[in-house]
């Protein structure tokens, strides 16, 4: 019998390989993966989640590399199609101390998934499903897959969480905001920066992007700042996480990471605020290292970390 899962999150998984010279210059790369709903489920997985993900990968060589290194995980892959398509790639480089990135992501296995690649019986297996914009922006298919499962989590007490993601995969706002309210009704949790209110909701003000989002009837919203730190509603209270002073060294995946850190700790029981603080310890550490997925670290070392920067 197949055990229940904490958190299934759905979307885009890509090949990364990253250089620490300019992407102009290096002649080396390491080879790891990427994509937004996969960072989160990781960050998520390493907290201590039971986790599952769906996704297409191509039929090659780069995914059965996926598919074991997922299992090496220990993330639930048995959903998981393959196609005829390719993988995504993405390349990260360091031109001049600045992250540069180039993504190859048309047409590729993930932008294949719909409806028909959904096992309903295994979400009903979770207490939650995470989507992004970035997810919905694959394909119409995908969209409507997105769309499906959330309402079907609906329907059966089933939370869901959810990240626009504006800024990187919209080429305007109103695709962002149609895929937004595509599944609005059906959003539990959302989590979103402040310069993604500005695709949405045409502001940026974190008081301005709470009342529109709450007033929608969406229980919790997480709001993420680079200034001002993290602000969480929730039952008519706002609280904030002020920002702590850190080195970085790369913040790929940084902001989704967050989404699964806090995923994971506010279905343990922990209160917002704690799951947040573990969260932002959890970014912390991650910028510290190079990589979206490679450098999140496991859930001793954040926990050890939390305490001694929030006591």
């Amino acid at each position: 019998m197949e055990e229940n899962l904490d958190i299934i999150t759905i979307g885009e998984s890509l090949i990364e390989l990253s250089a620490a010279d300019s992407l102009k210059n290096s002649t080396c790369f390491d080879k790891y993966y990427g994509g937004d709903t996969l960072v989160t489920a990781i960050a998520a997985l390493r907290s201590g989640s039971r986790v599952g993900y769906i996704t297409k990968v191509g039929n090659d060589s780069f995914g059965e590399y996926l598919l074991d290194a997922w299992q090496s995980e220990g993330l639930d892959s048995s959903r998981v199609k393959l196609s005829t398509e390719q993988n995504g790639i993405y390349f990260v480089g360091n031109n001049d101390h600045k992250r540069e990135y180039r993504y190859y992501r048309q047409k590729t296995a993930a932008s294949t998934l719909c409806v028909n690649d959904i096992d309903f019986d295994y979400i009903k297996r979770t207490k939650l499903v995470y989507a992004t914009g970035f997810a919905q922006s694959l394909s119409l298919s995908a969209r409507e897959a997105v769309s499906k499962v959330f309402e079907f989590a609906k329907e059966n007490d089933i939370l869901t969480a959810y990240d626009p993601n504006c800024q990187k995969c919209f080429k305007n706002k109103d695709e962002a905001l149609e895929n937004f309210n595509l599944i609005r009704e059906y959003i539990d949790i959302m989590f979103i920066e402040t310069e993604d209110g500005m695709s949405l909701f045409d502001t940026e003000s974190i008081n301005m992007l709470i009342t529109k989002l709450s007033d929608l009837a969406i229980k919790t919203v997480v709001v993420k700042d680079k200034d001002k730190g993290v602000f969480i509603y929730e039952n008519n209270d706002t609280i904030n996480i002020p920002p702590l002073e850190y080195d970085i060294v790369d913040v790929t995946g940084v902001s989704n990471a967050f989404n699964g850190a806090f995923l994971s700790k506010y279905l343990d029981g922990e209160s917002a605020k704690n799951a947040a603080k573990y969260a932002d310890a959890l970014c912390l550490l991650q910028m510290q290292n190079m990589g979206a997925i490679k450098s999140i670290p496991y859930k001793d070392k954040v926990e050890e970390y939390c305490e001694k920067i929030y006591g």
